[in-house]
């Protein structure tokens, strides 16, 4: 077989930041790892979110975090047994490797089972609260004409794309928060006939990410997502949502990494102001609030009603309290934020 005939694998000495990147670069979950041109094994997005949930550095070899239970497929092995595993584990492909370790061939799941059919995890249905209240002063002036949940995505709206998105996962069961064109909003949704069950309800002033919240009490008494309307989120939901659960997260806050470039060189000093360390154009990746969330119910109840409160606020009170608050990491090409002009005119085209 052609190593080059597959743009999906790498060396077993590439960084997690590397990887994730290339990830992003061929739009795949999956790669193939190698070393001297023999298979040791497959790197999955879990395994780069994990390592970064247990703070790895992103500097980490990834042969350093790869699980050691990965499955492959024997030369001998019939194609309907592999089917049968791939749609098991929900294989993105499923390379076929020798006694020597060598790859012999690859089976693409879109090649067996079609586009379109893989499925999450496992799918859920629990309540989905949209936040589409604001202005959407970024994308002026067309937000002076539509709410921002209603700028459009080819042929639909943002916020019926954060809807489907829900619903490929099981999700019918949506609370709208509006506010800024409200009437508008409820208009074009229910003239839709969606195949879900809307709720709109409304703050009579802003109320911020988290005070309209507490518009809920006594309505949603179970865990929930929170999206704002004008992102979205290419990422298998159940796993955020297992993520949250194995913890016991309060809340967990779904983060996208962004990687910036120092043009410049920088310097590290210790005492004295003797140099420690001088590093040529670094690149360093931050965390950044993806505006996804999932919630605990019970936490409605302590949001102040009627008070201008951000998520970000019952987020440190959280903290402060030491409770718990869990970060769950996204690529960063899996979070698209089209609430500013420039992201969304690079969206639509």
């Amino acid at each position: 077989m052609n190593h080059a005939d597959y743009n999906f694998i790498i060396s077993s000495n590439i960084s997690i930041l590397q990887a994730m990147k290339y990830m992003d670069e061929i739009m795949r979950k999956l790669l193939i790892v190698e070393k001297e041109n023999k298979f040791i094994g497959l790197l999955t997005l879990g395994d780069i979110q994990r390592a970064i949930i247990n703070n790895h550095s992103m500097a980490t070899p990834v042969a350093a975090i790869m699980r050691k239970d990965y499955i492959v497929a024997k030369p001998d092995q019939e194609v309907d047994e592999i089917k049968k595993t791939m749609l098991s584990i929900r294989a993105e492909f499923m390379p076929v490797i020798d006694e020597e370790n060598n790859l012999i061939r690859v089976y693409f799941w879109n090649d067996l089972f079609g586009e379109g059919t893989k499925g999450p995890l496992f799918f859920f249905n629990i309540p989905v609260v949209v936040m589409a209240g604001g202005v959407g002063t970024r994308l002026r002036p067309l937000t002076n004409v539509f709410p921002k949940s209603l700028m459009p995505i080819k042929d639909k709206t943002i916020i019926e794309e954060i809807f489907d998105r829900f619903y490929n996962h099981g999700c019918t069961n949506f609370y709208i928060s509006v506010n800024y064109k409200a009437d508008l909003t409820e208009y074009y949704l229910k003239q839709q006939n969606l195949p879900y069950n809307l709720n709109f309800f409304r703050e009579d002033i802003p109320l911020g990410t988290a005070g309209s919240l507490s518009l809920l009490k006594g309505v949603i008494n179970e865990t929930f997502f929170v999206s704002n309307c004008d992102i979205l989120i290419n990422q298998d939901y159940s796993e955020i949502l297992k993520y949250h659960r194995a913890n016991k997260n309060e809340i967990t806050v779904v983060a996208a990494l962004r990687h910036f470039s120092i043009q410049y060189g920088t310097i590290e000093t210790g005492e004295t102001g003797r140099l420690v360390d001088l590093v040529e154009k670094p690149e360093i990746t931050l965390k950044i609030n993806s505006g996804m969330y999932i919630l605990e119910s019970h936490l409605i109840n302590e949001i102040p009603p009627r008070v201008f409160y951000h998520i970000t606020d019952l987020i440190k009170s959280l903290r402060n309290e030491g409770r718990k608050v869990g970060v769950f990491p996204v690529s960063e090409k899996s979070w698209t934020d089209i609430g500013t002009m420039t992201e969304y005119v690079s969206l639509i085209k």
